[in-house]
């Protein structure tokens, strides 16, 4: 049995090391819960490998440390110093790492430094080629825990090689319930910032690029428009994929029915949320679905592909399609804009409950302190 012994007043110092800190569900969970530690009295760090912060902690006292990693390969042995420089002059007790790459080199980083306890998490049933499965495999036995945000990310994980049968924990994300919930109020405000009358308006969030399946989603929305002059999709995110995307939209004769709203400030996304009627996940593949069960605290209807983890996040209290299916994804929208006030309110109502009785962000962050603190036998 292992024990790893803290303060007396069971305080930690935690180090979270992420590939970035764009906009996208990791970062904001990772961002989360280093709010919620540094309240609870843990000390932490935050050091990222690449591009620029485009979100930070709330709490001004948590340091965020560019580590400066780019294409070219000399700048991985200085990022690899940097890293090894902040271990040992923080002195974590725990070093916690996110995504691929961020994972890669904590694990690579322990050969010549000393981590009391590394737990590596990745984010999603795929990640992005056969080699960086292959690396997991190989560098597994430098990690003390390797978990996903899944159930079904981790049969995902198991069956690629990435991890041996038995090695991966799920840990879910957690939400912050307070900061995504319903509000009437806001909601009208809003809808009358954006010139929304009586329209349904249905929203999506999520990165420009192929995960997304956004080609699927207006595909869709052009089968829907067709039929219903009452109706907009709002689509919040930004990547590679961008013009494409709008060129796609003008050939459909879309671009005044669809809004490319670009990167908003992550404080106005449960505003927009709270001001749509209907939510839609249309991803080829995903680990956990973190907008959607966001979007679920809120008490919107959610339509959502049946990828990765999503359906352990929706249960029964939205519609789930097949992916990369656009006929599937248009039918399930219909059904969702075609509900009654009352049913709206009822499945968003109980949505909400899910969310909050499964995936509270306090619920998770005991998960994390469990597995940090290491206060049980091996955990996997």
């Amino acid at each position: 049995m292992l024990f790893l012994y803290f303060t007396e007043d069971g305080r930690m110092k935690i180090l979270f090391v992420i590939t970035g800190l764009g906009i996208g569900g990791a970062e904001r969970q990772l961002l989360d819960l280093a709010d919620r530690l540094s309240i609870r009295g843990h000390q932490i760090l935050i050091a990222y490998l690449t591009g620029p912060a485009r979100l930070l902690p709330t709490n001004p006292g948590i340091k965020v440390v560019p580590l400066g990693i780019s294409k070219n390969p000399f700048t991985f042995i200085v990022s690899y110093l940097r890293l090894r420089r902040l271990i040992c002059d923080f002195k974590p007790d725990v070093v916690h790492s996110h995504m691929v790459h961020a994972n890669l080199l904590a694990r690579i980083e322990r050969m010549t430094t000393k981590i009391p306890w590394l737990v590596c998490t990745a984010h999603n049933t795929d990640e992005e080629g056969k080699l960086r499965m292959i690396a997991y495999r190989l560098t597994d036995f430098l990690a003390d825990i390797f978990t996903n945000v899944s159930n079904e990310a981790v049969e995902a994980f198991e069956a690629k090689g990435a991890a041996p049968p038995g090695r991966m924990l799920a840990v879910y994300n957690g939400i912050d319930t307070q900061k995504f919930s319903p509000d009437c109020q806001t909601r009208y405000s809003y809808r009358n910032r954006l010139n929304v009358g009586s329209e349904k308006m249905i929203l999506a969030v999520g990165r420009l690029w192929e995960q997304k399946d956004y080609p699927s989603l207006l595909s869709a929305f052009a089968e829907i428009a067709s039929k219903n002059e009452n109706v907009k999709l709002w689509i919040v995110g930004e990547g590679p994929l961008r013009r494409s995307l709008e060129s796609m939209t003008a050939e459909l004769s879309l671009s005044e029915r669809v809004m490319f709203l670009g990167t908003l400030p992550d404080n106005d996304i449960p505003d927009l949320m709270r001001a749509a009627d209907v939510f839609v996940l249309s991803s080829a593949w995903e680990g956990f679905g973190l907008v959607v069960a966001e979007a679920m605290a809120t008490e919107k209807v959610v339509v959502a592909t049946d990828s990765g983890g999503v359906k352990e996040v929706v249960g029964d209290c939205g519609l789930l399609v097949v992916p990369q299916d656009s006929e599937a994804l248009a039918h399930a929208l219909e059904k969702a804009l075609s509900m009654s006030p009352e049913q709206a309110k009822i499945l968003g109502e109980k949505a909400r409950q899910r969310i909050v009785e499964m995936f509270s962000l306090d619920s998770a962050m005991d998960r994390w302190l469990e597995i940090y603190s290491a206060s049980n036998a091996y955990l996997y």
